[in-house]
């Protein structure tokens, strides 16, 4: 192993601790908060941003990269909670539509607000405008590498045009 090789997978170490950590307790903070865990959290953030808080469980298992069971299972006992609904989708009566209640958006939206408030605390406080331009820099690249490993995986590949149909050209 190179020097650069042994700097290389130790910066990765740390970064995945502290990502860790941080994950922990962002979500200790919206579960003391609101009462959400972080799972209900996720499902409900990204309801919040679908055009009429509605969404196919296909698309949000394809978002949250969830299995198709942990994804039935937390909708299941969040409905049971009135955060959102199961309703049969328009556009492929074999899929199924979540859709948020009332409760579901004024919950997700004191979510949001808790977690923005946690964030902006404890990260974009911490790192400053230099280094948040270099955080946001880096998720780019990152992003763009995961695009083309996606690309070149059939099973991804495939997943991914089930739902976002490539166009016809």
């Amino acid at each position: 192993m190179t020097a650069t090789t042994a700097s290389g997978l130790a910066a990765w170490r740390a970064y995945n601790t502290v990502h860790t950590q941080l994950a922990a307790h962002l979500s200790r903070e919206l579960t003391r908060a609101t009462g959400l865990s972080e799972a209900d959290y996720q499902i409900l953030d990204a309801l919040l941003d679908a055009p009429g808080g509605r969404m196919r469980a296909l698309e949000l298992r394809y978002v949250l990269q969830w299995e198709k069971s942990r994804l039935s299972h937390q909708v299941g006992r969040m409905a049971k909670r009135g955060l959102l609904t199961r309703e049969s989708c328009v556009e492929d009566a074999r899929g199924w539509d979540l859709v948020l209640t009332p409760e579901g958006r004024t919950a997700a939206a004191r979510a949001r607000q808790v977690r923005e408030e946690s964030v902006s605390r404890i990260v974009l406080d911490t790192l400053g405008p230099g280094r948040l331009a270099h955080l946001a820099e880096t998720a780019a690249l990152l992003a763009a590498r995961l695009e083309r490993a996606a690309d070149e995986d059939p099973a991804c590949r495939a997943a991914r045009d089930e739902l976002f149909p490539p166009s016809r050209g």
